[in-house]
């Protein structure tokens, strides 16, 4: 799988797009929208709040984390082993499955533009 003539995506990193892909594919609107907020603070740190997110996810809680929470672990682990190549690819791929939640995303990003 090549990308606009760079260096192939491995073996691995597609076996974790698959993954992710499948996860999103099964999420309800609210866990997409959860997913997105996510995606943009790892696209635009600092620019976004999600700070409180990850504080949210910190908590000591009662009851074990449910499967959607233990997802996006994953896909933070995977995302942040991930080069810039891998993760503009991931968004094509994301592109095929959703064009909507896509477009979403870099209006989102584009309206960060210029905020501190």
């Amino acid at each position: 799988c090549r990308c606009g003539g760079s260096l192939p995506v491995s073996y691995v990193t597609l076996q974790e797009y698959r993954c992710v892909m499948s996860w999103f594919l099964g999420w309800t609107s609210p866990q997409r929208e959860r997913f997105l907020q996510d995606l943009l603070g790892k696209a635009v740190p600092g620019k976004v709040c999600t700070l409180l997110d990850s504080l949210n996810t910190l908590q000591v809680r009662d009851r074990p984390p449910n499967i959607f929470e233990c997802q996006l672990r994953l896909w933070t682990q995977w995302f942040e082993s991930w080069s810039e190549e891998e993760r503009n690819h991931f968004l094509l791929v994301l592109e095929e499955h959703d064009p909507a939640f896509v477009a979403r995303f870099y209006q989102s990003v584009a309206g960060t533009a210029g905020r501190e």
